[in-house]
């Protein structure tokens, strides 16, 4: 990904911090992360929007967290509304400036009253630390993976620039520091615990993965093509689920994705690459109206008005 300018940060010896947060708070609340760093030039980028299943998907794969998308989540009856509020939610988190830490507190008031009992009968609770951040540190692998088919291979100062600047977006979410791994050498045995203990194909991911699910016509965007979308969509839904199962299984990261037994096969793999050879030459040379996301833009319009 052709990515804005990042100042390398110092490199840390193994088990320490990485490098000072790269923000610090104002009136109390934890700031988003830089702009112009790493998690600016790419939360924002549409490349984003085809990572966003693969997080999803193995977030619902800890049985807890896919126990209160089951019982509390509103996927089945309003599946473009619950992807546009989580959509803005996260742009929010990254470019929402002064606004970041507000949604991050109504994040969690949101999910206070959450819980239940998993498939296996445990009790869980959405705000549990162990859970609340498994949500959060998927999102890291995932665009560890994803960035080197779409766009580049970060280079080492650059990933340990992102999970810096993952663990501030997880301060926003009222993550406590002692919640989650706080350098990359103990990041990666956290995430394959969690992926040899915890992970399963649960009955949200066998649903998510589903290629014959009765999914309706979206229903957000401009009314011309809402309306078209409606009457072409019952050609058009199955080929849209098997393409959303290709590129959640193929985003995902291969641990995780052999972690829940999911199948891939080498030539799903050729083609996935072939796609992501477009991808990479195309995005980078769209106008900034068509490879932003809203939110994202107009953040970037802000942010050069105010360096003038």
């Amino acid at each position: 990904m052709a990515m804005d300018r990042v100042t390398p940060p110092d490199r840390a010896p193994a088990g320490r911090a990485p490098l000072t947060p790269p923000t610090g708070e104002r009136g109390g609340d934890p700031l988003p992360p830089p702009v112009g760093g790493v998690l600016w030039s790419v939360a924002g980028d549409v490349r984003a929007l085809l990572m966003l299943p693969a997080a999803l998907t193995l977030q619902v794969a800890h049985p807890a967290i896919g126990a209160g998308v089951d019982d509390h989540s509103v996927f089945r009856t309003d599946p473009w509304g619950r992807g546009e509020r989580s959509l803005r939610s996260l742009q929010l988190w990254i470019y929402g400036g002064d606004g970041a830490a507000r949604e991050g507190r109504r994040l969690r008031e949101l999910h206070r009253t959450i819980q239940g009992a998993d498939a296996h009968g445990r009790r869980y609770h959405a705000l549990t630390p162990a859970y609340y951040s498994w949500v959060h540190a998927t999102g890291f692998p995932v665009y560890h993976h994803g960035l080197g088919l779409l766009a580049r291979p970060l280079t080492d100062a650059q990933e340990r620039q992102l999970y810096a600047e993952w663990l501030q977006v997880g301060r926003i979410l009222g993550i406590h520091d002692r919640d989650m791994p706080q350098t990359i050498e103990e990041f990666w045995p956290y995430y394959r615990k969690v992926l040899a203990e915890e992970i399963e194909a649960t009955a949200v991911v066998r649903e998510l993965l589903d290629t014959d699910l009765p999914l309706p016509a979206p229903d957000r965007g401009p009314l011309p093509l809402r309306l078209a979308l409606r009457v072409l969509w019952p050609a058009l839904r199955r080929p849209f689920l098997r393409l959303r199962a290709f590129l959640t299984v193929g985003l995902m990261p291969p641990d995780a994705r052999e972690a829940i037994g999911l199948e891939w096969t080498d030539a799903q793999e050729r083609t996935l690459r072939r796609s992501a050879r477009v991808v990479r030459a195309v995005v980078p040379v769209l106008p900034e109206r068509l490879r932003y996301l809203p939110l994202a833009r107009k953040a970037r319009e802000a942010a050069r008005r105010a360096a003038r």
